[in-house]
């Protein structure tokens, strides 16, 4: 199913990481940043800014003379029956940092095989998770994660998706006509956060980025109580801007 094009942030953010990484990759004994430099091109500055990511994530070791290797986890992905353990872990990590940054319930969506899903979540006694009161795989057309998902899909992806699902009305706010949704979801900047403002559930307000890892349609969605509104646009911002750690761990 063809993806629409636009990029996110954070996608070239892992664009450069993944080169980073196959660059360190291939110098076990150490590579200082000066030589990474040379087959990565990105200004010194944010090369430094995702090397300290990378290094905090565990993906890369620094040496005391500056120099980086692979670090433990990139190490362990390297091997077969780690592989998933380790992307699950990382994919939580990410997740509950995310949680404890924004004060708010975290969630990967992903769209896979003409349905949507939500594997991951990271909530919190002091950060529950949304009710899910109808089916999430029926109520694409409502929420965040659902509208993110169907706009990184072309046409006819989500044509066939409405036929399957039909719109129904789950609050006072939810949009059913079809033409309307298709129509807001061609309009969708791929670089802005969508909304959910009380369409699924009354007294919820949700928030989704896209994480778009090679062939997968993903996204990163948060979720907060309607009383919390001030802070819905804001901790949309702060998502989109950390979902790197997130869309690399899909991406390895």
């Amino acid at each position: 199913m063809a993806i629409t094009p636009g990029l996110t942030a954070p996608f070239h953010s892992v664009q450069y990481a993944l080169r980073l990484l196959e660059t360190v990759a291939g110098h076990p004994d150490g590579i200082p940043e000066n030589e990474i430099a040379e087959h990565i091109d990105l200004p010194p500055g944010q090369l430094s800014h995702l090397l300290l990511m990378l290094t905090r994530e565990g993906y890369v070791h620094q040496l005391r003379d500056g120099a980086y290797l692979p670090g433990e986890a990139l190490i362990l992905l390297s091997r077969g029956g780690d592989r998933q353990r380790v992307r699950h872990e990382k994919l939580q990590e990410a997740l509950d940092a995310l949680r404890v940054a924004l004060g708010a319930a975290v969630y990967i969506g992903l769209y896979r095989d003409g349905e949507l899903e939500v594997p991951h979540v990271s909530d919190a006694p002091e950060t529950p998770p949304v009710h899910q009161w109808v089916d999430f795989r029926s109520a694409a057309h409502a929420t965040a994660i659902g509208k993110c998902l169907l706009s990184q899909l072309d046409h006819d992806g989500r044509q066939d998706h409405f036929s399957r699902h039909r719109a129904a009305r789950l609050t006072s706010r939810t949009i059913t006509d079809a033409r309307v949704l298709l129509n807001s979801l061609e309009r969708q900047p791929a670089t802005m956060p969508v909304l959910d403002l009380q369409e699924y559930a009354v007294g919820t307000l949700c928030a989704a980025v896209p994480l778009t890892a090679g062939a997968t349609v993903g996204c990163l969605a948060l979720s907060l109580p309607v009383g919390e509104a001030h802070r819905l646009r804001q901790a949309a911002e702060t998502l989109n801007r950390k979902a790197a750690p997130a869309l690399l761990s899909l991406a390895l």
